[in-house]
């Protein structure tokens, strides 16, 4: 998906008289700013990790993590980033009694901006407060709803993380042959971006073929192996060189608001890389 930073105004600085009263109303507003951003990124963290659970569920067809792999992981990874317990509950009721309370799997398809194509999945019970809310946001981006799914390919994608450190080459041949083995497609390699010394591994494969490339994965004993996420996907059937940061921009922007909204667990794009 996109990555989006936060944008500062730059504003110019001022020489200021202010009394005591009024540098103490300054650090409240500052203190008030820092609660602010720290209670949004806490909420946007909430929000994926919700999404990220019936996602899991729904891929792995239970709600019981010793029978699904890639949910034991996502519960493992909401608890290693603090998600508080009660969340954790309340996205698995949601997630396994989807459907004894109605909700459905709706996908919506769009254009934005004349080329880029738009894939929405939502989890709803009412279908037409969804649907008013996507088209809400559709308006606000220069979008709107059209059949673009030709754009896009339906694959199974695992994505894992490789420790490098001693036998890393022998260890990374082994974890393709074991992918390619279980029906994986493509694989392709992330170059790290921090000093962790941690690579991440993203394999694709047919959507029949994704619970046996997980459990050969998850289940051969591979030293410095991490199952990080395992889900259906809407990959692009064209792979686009992004040059317009412009448009990437714009995109990435529709794809914020789209994902604010409770209903919906995942946004693809004709952009994704």
């Amino acid at each position: 998906m996109f990555a989006r930073t936060a944008l500062a105004r730059a504003c110019p600085r001022a020489f200021s008289t202010s009394s005591p009263v009024c540098s103490g109303h300054n650090k409240w507003s500052k203190i008030k700013q820092r609660k602010g951003v720290t209670d949004a990124q806490k909420s946007a963290l909430y929000g994926k990790t919700n999404r990220d659970i019936v996602v899991a569920v729904r891929t792995g067809g239970s709600a019981n993590p010793e029978q699904n792999i890639a949910l034991a992981n996502t519960l493992k990874k909401a608890r290693a980033d603090g998600v508080p317990k009660a969340n954790i509950e309340t996205a698995l009721a949601k997630a396994a009694g989807g459907k004894d309370k109605g909700d459905q799997l709706v996908i919506y398809e769009a254009m934005a901006h004349g080329s880029v194509g738009v894939i929405v999945e939502c989890l709803t019970d009412n279908v037409n407060r969804t649907i008013q809310r996507v088209r809400e946001a559709l308006n606000h981006h220069n979008a709107r709803f059209a059949t673009v799914g030709f754009m896009f390919q339906r694959q199974g994608c695992v994505r894992v993380a490789l420790q490098k450190g001693d036998d890393y080459d022998a260890r990374m041949e082994k974890l393709i042959d074991v992918a390619l083995a279980a029906e994986a497609e493509d694989f392709e390699e992330q170059t790290p971006t921090d000093e962790t010394g941690v690579v991440e591994m993203e394999f694709l494969c047919p959507p029949q073929s994704l619970t046996k490339l997980t459990k050969a994965i998850t289940e051969e004993p591979l030293p410095g192996v991490e199952l990080l996420s395992s889900e259906l996907i809407y990959a692009p059937a064209e792979k686009n060189e992004v040059e317009d940061e412009a448009l990437e921009s714009k995109i990435g922007e529709l794809v914020g608001e789209l994902e604010e909204t409770d209903d919906i667990l995942r946004v693809w794009t004709t952009l994704d890389a």
